[in-house]
């Protein structure tokens, strides 16, 4: 065990008991996620709640990566980096992030995205960017979708249901390793992860039954 899968056992045991006691969870497919190797983890995002719950319900350590100013911000900064979280900087060109993604997955680590690129306030997924595919076709990794629902709607006091559904690994071998070939696996995560988040809202509006079945 390294010294990020160390802070996360015990972020496991605190701040994920935490999340468990404030939000009611629920998880769907997250035995798709692979135990072993590089993956990237694209998700949507909606709230500052999402890196928690994602990280709550997640089988595996997760290294995500974040805006640059989260982590200027004081003890939130050091905090996220003792997890394995690292910065991009946003709007322009960051080589040295692009590296870092690269290696987390080339190391067999999950590297976790937020593949829209920023929070989406409307409450419904938006267009993916490329990262998250690039990173997969460069290295040759799986990409993982996962979608969340509710957290738009969550507050202090009120405690709204949230859900999040995982897909099956998706893998683009056959897709040329350009732009091309980033833009259409990007599209494919895309419809993944619009698909899940519709099947999580179908399933809030049942109630969310434990026994449902993401799509595959």
């Amino acid at each position: 065990m390294n010294r990020v899968d160390g802070v996360w056992a015990a972020g496991r045991v605190t701040l994920g008991s935490l999340v468990r006691t404030f939000v009611p969870l629920r998880n769907y497919g997250a035995e798709r996620v692979p135990r072993e190797g590089g993956v990237v983890l694209a998700f949507n995002h909606f709230s500052w709640l999402d890196p928690p719950v994602f990280g709550a319900l997640c089988p595996r350590t997760i290294y995500f990566m974040a805006k640059a100013e989260a982590h200027a911000v004081p003890v939130l900064g050091q905090v996220m980096r003792a997890f394995g979280t690292f910065a991009v900087r946003r709007g322009e060109s960051d080589r040295d992030a692009v590296r870092m993604m690269r290696q987390v997955v080339r190391d067999g680590h999950a590297l976790g995205l937020f593949a829209e690129g920023t929070r989406q306030k409307r409450g419904v997924p938006g267009e993916v960017k490329p990262g998250a595919s690039m990173v997969a076709l460069q290295e040759g990794v799986p990409v993982v979708p996962a979608a969340i629902h509710g957290s738009h709607a969550w507050r202090f006091g009120s405690f709204a249901p949230v859900s999040v559904a995982w897909g099956e690994p998706l893998r683009f071998e056959d897709l040329p390793r350009n732009a091309k070939g980033y833009r259409e696996a990007s599209a494919e995560i895309e419809r993944e992860l619009h698909e899940l988040w519709r099947f999580l809202v179908d399933t809030h509006a049942q109630g969310r039954p434990r026994a449902a079945v993401p799509p595959a």
